[in-house]
């Protein structure tokens, strides 16, 4: 089979679209032919690597996969060969403490496809059955994979971390991501006042459709903590969601109402933050980390989806042979929402 696939970590120039080994399903496994597969920043943290990852090589990332089962593995019962699919990204390779209190993405044996794992951006992939959701009719297979993962992991850091209630305020730091883009579905689902930033006005504008209810440009506004902070007559927001970390965290801190949570889920500017601590405690501020959900969680906000309720976000569908263009557009910011490779 067709791979996009790399030998060695590095940036762009060592990804390869190159033929590798198709996989076998194991016991309790299905083999799912990959139809359409959704680009994240997390691909791009694996090809560049970090101290202490070991992947087997040659790897291939892609965490969230929509496609047909072609195979079923030993002991697998309950789905038919061309059933239509989509794939949990989530795998839980053990029981422990916490996947028994339904807290599954705490677990050590919890890992993600596309990371720890060979994953959807090959024209196979082999993963538990008890990681597939039927897609249902009307939908294609680039919108049912765009969303999979960003939507779990907006749906757990706003529902389940930061506890997010209707009535309350949010502001979400780069509307344009993929895990962006559904925090200002799920905030408004929930009920609260949407601020958004972004850098353009075309931007600005699909943040304005996805909902968000006021939209600065960080750009022309690079103080825009100052600027939030007047707007809410000098109260701040509930809930900030920043998932840029270095570069904005700071201004966070600042734009964060008192006893309000700023939610983390990732770092695109980088990992090391100089905080002023007098803001945590002067102000009661809570720093809540979140990574991924829990199985159910995924059941819920796919159900979602499937009513109606939230929209997948798709910025451009390419061919998994013109994956290294998908992943230069990715890593220079030009998309808002998902771009989505099809095999």
């Amino acid at each position: 089979m067709k791979a996009l696939c790399f030998y060695e970590h590095g940036e762009l120039d060592v990804l390869q679209y190159t033929d590798v080994p198709d996989p076998a399903p194991g016991p309790g496994q299905v083999l799912v032919r990959v139809r359409a597969c959704a680009l994240n920043h997390l691909d791009v943290w694996v090809r560049r690597g970090w101290p202490g990852l070991k992947l087997e090589k040659p790897h291939w990332t892609g965490a969230d996969v929509a496609g047909e089962v072609s195979a079923l593995g030993d002991g697998v019962t309950g789905w038919e060969v061309g059933q239509r699919v989509v794939v949990e990204p989530g795998i839980s390779t053990c029981e422990d403490e916490f996947t028994s209190r339904g807290e599954h993405s705490l677990s050590p044996g919890y890992v993600i496809l596309g990371e720890h794992i060979r994953g959807g951006q090959a024209e196979l992939v082999a993963v538990p059955a008890t990681n597939l959701t039927p897609m249902p009719d009307g939908w294609d297979f680039p919108q049912a994979a765009a969303p999979l993962l960003v939507s779990l992991t907006a749906w757990r850091m706003l529902i389940h971390q930061a506890r997010l209630r209707a009535g309350e305020s949010v502001l979400v730091i780069g509307a344009g991501g993929g895990v962006n883009s559904m925090a200002i579905q799920i905030a408004k689902l929930a009920g609260a006042t949407v601020y958004a930033l972004t850098s353009t006005e075309k931007k600005m504008e699909k943040a304005h459709e996805l909902g968000a209810d006021v939209v600065l440009n960080y750009r022309e506004d690079p103080q825009w903590s100052k600027t939030l902070y007047k707007m809410t007559g000098r109260r701040g927001v509930d809930v900030v969601v920043d998932n840029v970390g270095q570069a904005t965290l700071p201004q966070s801190m600042r734009a964060v109402a008192r006893g309000g949570r700023i939610v983390i889920v990732g770092n695109t500017s980088g990992p090391r933050v100089e905080i002023d601590t007098r803001f945590i405690f002067g102000k009661q501020i809570s720093l809540i980390g979140s990574t991924m959900g829990s199985h159910q969680d995924f059941r819920d906000v796919t159900n979602l989806f499937w009513a109606g309720k939230l929209k997948p976000v798709v910025d451009r569908v390419m061919p998994l042979s013109e994956g290294q263009a998908a992943f230069e557009a990715l890593e220079q910011g030009k998309q808002f929402g998902k771009i989505v490779l099809t095999a």
